[in-house]
């Protein structure tokens, strides 16, 4: 029955759904994270010093991710009782609408505290949308593998990191290179969160081609779903959802750490041109994506959870690797960390796909794995760039390090306590 499901042209579009609404939604996410490092500060938060600014537009950026475990309780809901299709096409259209509604907000200098208060509200509304996409793009391409490729298949969705990535701050590039820095400030900064309307229009097209996974319609012959899927999850499956969110922060806190707060510490504090710095970035993703494949490879070799683990060990040895190579102000060793941190990035990411659906039975698993995932997004994600720029502001770039370093030991830990093999969500 696998091999079936997995072949010919069935199996383009499923992981093409999977990959091009990943894509789209971190695309999303990123100009908003871009945009944060770069203009948002003095834009539409008033302060004393360019890095007071700087901590409230990455405190704007966190507020999306208390709201992700919010959108995951809700389109996990809807995901475990209707199904993963509807659910994915909703929450794809809530993050676009919201972060085309960016484009058109005023400053603070145009409306005063009306400004920052509408561009937390969307980014709130940014949050809630992807709380519900990544659950459903794993399980769309893992509830379809064949035996022996979920990890494979997982692998799909996460390389919409890196393509959501690549067009984000490759647009942000193209648009400092050809407007003034007064232009860029003044409007173009709009134009990506412009181009979402039409990236959502393309996510749509293929998602709405969809049919129901095999898995979900299974789970519904054999039982009607639970009336509540979060209260099951808690009630019978909390060890398995505690382990998770804990075992995702690693991911979360590199790949922050490496993108929003070293573009704002790059820019601002060593003063390297954004152009310059934007360009760096986007080589070093390169690395990220191939992490993510090696990762899945793999993991189906051997298994998710022993390849996570390795990822992690990355994580706490590029922690150790911050302060020399990023402060030292050289284009070289910056790039050299940037690549080794995000190829780090692709092992803690690259298998959860596979790993965390697989801790919970198909009847809650939307709900489980979207839960874990963004609740270790809230310790992970949303408190990096803070707590990074925070440190480095008061005890320097080791401390950074330090920082890189707990969140690895966190996943690892978590990981550990999880000793038997994620079962086959494809199964």
């Amino acid at each position: 029955m696998g091999a079936a499901r997995a072949g010919g042209a069935s199996t383009r579009r499923i992981l093409g759904a999977s990959l091009v609404g990943t894509a789209v939604e971190f695309y999303d996410f990123y100009i908003y994270a871009t945009a944060a490092s770069l203009v948002f500060g003095p834009l539409f938060f008033p302060a004393s010093s360019p890095s007071a600014q700087l901590l409230a537009a990455y405190a704007s950026f966190g507020l999306a991710f208390l709201a992700r475990p919010l959108g995951a309780s809700v389109f996990g809901h809807f995901g475990d009782r209707v199904g993963r299709k509807s659910t994915l096409v909703a929450s794809l259209l809530t993050m676009g609408g919201c972060t085309t509604a960016i484009a058109f907000l005023p400053t603070y200098g145009q409306l005063g505290w009306w400004a920052p208060l509408l561009l937390c509200l969307l980014r709130f509304g940014q949050g809630f949308g992807l709380g519900g996409e990544w659950g459903g793009a794993a399980l769309l391409a893992v509830e379809n593998a064949p035996p022996g490729w979920r990890a494979r298949f997982g692998m799909v969705p996460q390389l919409g990191a890196p393509v959501g990535f690549i067009a984000a701050n490759g647009l942000f590039l193209i648009l400092g290179v050809r407007l003034t820095p007064e232009q860029f400030r003044d409007w173009g900064w709009r134009l990506p969160f412009l181009a979402s309307a039409l990236l959502v229009g393309v996510g749509l097209w293929v998602r709405l081609k969809l049919t129901e996974t095999p898995v979900f319609a299974a789970a519904l012959a054999e039982a009607p779903p639970p009336k509540v899927p979060l209260a099951e999850v808690l009630r019978h499956h909390l060890r398995e959802a505690i382990a998770g969110t804990f075992a995702v922060v690693a991911c979360f806190a590199i790949f922050y750490i490496a993108t929003a707060f070293a573009l704002g510490y790059g820019t601002t504090t060593l003063a390297i041109p954004r152009e310059t710095f934007l360009g760096l970035q986007l080589g070093a993703i390169l690395f990220m994506a191939a992490g993510i494949v090696a990762a899945g490879w793999l993991a189906d070799r051997t298994n998710p959870r022993g390849v996570l683990m390795a990822g992690c060990i990355g994580t706490i040895l590029s922690g150790f690797l911050l302060a020399p190579l990023l402060g030292g102000g050289s284009p070289v060793a910056i790039f050299a960390f940037l690549s080794v941190a995000l190829l780090v990035m692709g092992f803690v990411y690259g298998p959860l796909g596979a790993w965390l659906p697989g801790l919970f039975p198909a009847h809650v698993r939307y709900t489980g794995a979207s839960m874990a995932f963004n609740l270790g997004g809230i310790i992970g994600g949303a408190l990096a760039p803070i707590v990074s720029q925070a440190l480095a502001d008061r005890g320097g770039l080791p401390l950074v390090g330090v920082y890189l370093g707990v969140a690895g030991v966190i996943s690892l830990a978590a990981l550990a306590s999880l000793q038997k093999r994620a079962p086959d969500p494809a199964g």
